[in-house]
């Protein structure tokens, strides 16, 4: 939260999960306090859940979960996007990164 805090970029409210989805450890969303989450999503004043997990195994479980149980239920549900850092050097990015910012590109104002 105080990343995001530090970018000045969002003005709303925020809610934190304690944790992320994680079968292996055995760890579901009850544990991480989704039951909540969706309590505070459906109260008639949320218009959107913008999540920001990792980009991990763990992390994309969590959000295909929260997008699943949100979308159903009327909730648009979008999510930070992941890339190539500003100011970063293309030569030093993975080739993982630098193929999603690929797929996630945007049109160029102008």
């Amino acid at each position: 939260m105080n990343m995001m805090e530090q970018t000045q970029s969002y003005q709303g409210l925020y809610y934190v999960l304690m944790g992320k989805i994680s079968p292996l450890d055995g760890i579901g969303p009850k544990d991480i306090g989704l039951d909540r989450l969706v309590a505070r999503a459906l109260d008639g004043v949320v218009r959107e859940v913008i999540l920001a997990t990792n980009y991990t195994n763990e992390g994309e479980a969590t959000a295909h979960y929260i997008t699943a149980m949100l979308g159903s239920k009327g909730i648009r549900v979008t999510r930070i996007a992941r890339g190539v850092p500003v100011g970063g050097e293309l030569e030093y990015v993975d080739s993982g990164t630098l193929a999603q910012a690929f797929r996630e590109r945007k049109a160029c104002g102008g």
